[in-house]
């Protein structure tokens, strides 16, 4: 069990340092120049190289990143050339927004998925069955931003129940911040939830038709215990891996999401970073919401051993 635990613990290591050379070299050769940009269109070149070597511009690409990996290993990955505020201090300010919605887009995704996948896997073939697979390819096929304006036009514009956008934060009410809220996590639910549906119903489906759940059936266990006790458990190994890797999804897709909502988080901070050429905060925060991903991975990886014990004497699992 605790070479097990180091073992994956460590093997995030060049994991991460391989984030940071992708998320550098991306925001390096992304068009434009941002001591331009600073200067403005007027400034002469002596200005614009002023400011190249104030911010490091001119350097050597390897010693830019060098640096700025050093940096970040202290927790400090650089300021705005525009604000002059850390990155750290925007993703402060953007945190709440985007944790939030991530958070309640993952609980409208298991509240339609766990459901649906198990009421599939207990009766294939039904018309319950067949419904929800047709509409989970739908959720797949359909693009989050057509969704999420769609969502605007019936419930904001036309029966106007709901805020078209905007962010009323927590500290103004529960009820006001959970409306400004709701299109956006059914936006991004939605699509995740399509996800979990089909590798839940699938391992059920696996579980189901087990040695283990007929001689439990046999024996007489009610059918609720044997799902539950037998089924469910077994089931949650691939299911835990999807919701981990969706999760860090659910993190990225709040570009578009908060993008079609006017929601002041982390997705539309990076994505005003990379228009407008602020390489230090876009590739700051590609590189906080990377090592997210990769460690909720690693917190799902570390959750199979108590959700099955042959991980721990290192036997091969379900999903393995």
């Amino acid at each position: 069990m605790a070479k097990y635990l180091l073992w994956r613990s460590l093997s995030v290591v060049p994991t991460l340092v391989g984030v940071s050379v992708l998320v550098f070299l991306v925001t390096y050769f992304i068009p434009g120049d941002p001591a331009q940009i600073m200067a403005g269109a007027a400034a002469t070149p002596d200005v614009v190289a002023g400011l190249r070597h104030q911010w490091g511009l001119d350097r050597p690409i390897y010693v830019r990143y060098a640096l700025w990996a050093a940096n970040a290993l202290r927790g400090n990955l650089g300021e705005s050339y525009f604000s002059h505020l850390t990155v750290l201090q925007l993703v402060a300010r953007a945190s709440t927004v985007t944790v939030e919605l991530a958070v309640l887009a993952l609980l409208v995704a298991v509240a339609i998925a766990v459901p649906a996948g198990i009421v599939s896997a207990v009766r294939p073939g039904s018309w319950f069955d067949l419904t929800a697979t047709a509409v989970g390819f739908g959720g797949l096929s359909i693009p989050g931003f057509w969704l999420g304006i769609m969502l605007i036009y019936v419930f904001s514009v036309y029966l106007r129940w709901l805020p078209a956008g905007g962010f009323t934060p927590l500290a103004s009410g529960l009820v006001p911040n959970l409306r400004s809220m709701i299109l956006p996590a059914i936006a991004l639910g939605t699509f995740a939830s399509t996800q979990f549906m089909r590798y839940l119903r699938a391992s059920m489906l696996e579980v189901l038709g087990a040695d283990y759940t007929r001689t439990a059936r046999a024996k007489g266990l009610p059918e609720l215990l044997v799902l539950v006790r037998h089924a469910m458990r077994n089931a949650l190994i691939p299911f835990v891996t999807v919701l981990g890797v969706q999760m860090g999804y659910l993190l990225g897709g709040t570009v578009i999401t908060e993008s079609v909502f006017a929601l002041p988080g982390i997705g539309r901070l990076v994505l005003n970073a990379i228009l407008n050429r602020d390489y230090q905060v876009a590739a700051g925060i590609i590189l906080l919401i990377a090592t997210a991903f990769v460690l909720v991975n690693l917190a799902v990886d570390l959750v199979y051993p108590v959700l099955d014990p042959r991980v721990r004497l290192g036997r091969p699992t379900l999903s393995q």
